[in-house]
């Protein structure tokens, strides 16, 4: 059985690791223009990833649907500290991501520490006049991706991918641990 416990108030990461925060933020790494103007339901977020592990791992879920790894059997507060202290290995380093097409149609966004973004495709159909127009403000300043493409240029999925790394950003500038899943 999944339990989801919601976090608000002094549970949340920021008020459970201020110092971490404004350390984040003092090292002032580069970040994309882009915020998204809408968001993706984060219980279908929170389903998908635990589907894409076979509901075999504990997780946390923050207020932009990025999902972060957790060791099993962590208390609440040690989980949110854990989660926040990933996203901001991520950012303060580079943060290079690896997006993969699921087998529902999503894409899943891995980094290089375990932490990941899905980006719904129906939510991105929805959206795709947004991400067509602004995929390339997913980029930080003076940043160049390779792809088989070329510089800078991303199909169907590079995209999307940009898409779920913004919402990383936001969640790594700004942690709010909205959910603690734990596995079945």
């Amino acid at each position: 059985m999944n339990r989801r416990v919601v976090l608000t108030g002094a549970l949340s990461a920021l008020a459970l690791q201020p110092a971490l925060v404004r350390k984040v933020l003092a090292m002032d790494p580069p970040v994309p223009k882009w915020r998204p103007s809408f968001s993706q339901p984060l219980d279908r977020i929170e389903d998908r990833f635990s589907y894409y592990f076979n509901g075999g791992r504990d997780f946390a879920v923050l207020r932009n649907g990025t999902c972060v790894l957790l060791d099993d059997g962590l208390s609440d507060g040690a989980a949110s500290m854990a989660a926040v202290g990933t996203l901001s290995r991520i950012i303060n380093y580079h943060p290079d991501m690896q997006p993969s097409p699921m087998d529902d149609g999503n894409v899943l966004v891995g980094y290089d520490h375990p932490a990941f973004n899905v980006v719904l495709s129906d939510i991105a159909k929805a959206h795709w006049a947004e991400i067509e127009a602004r995929h390339l403000d997913g980029l930080a300043k003076d940043e160049v991706l390779v792809t088989p493409l070329g510089a800078n240029v991303f199909d169907e999925v590079g995209k999307k991918a940009l898409l779920g790394r913004c919402y990383m950003f936001m969640d790594a500038l700004a942690p709010k641990v909205m959910h603690i899943h734990r596995r079945s």
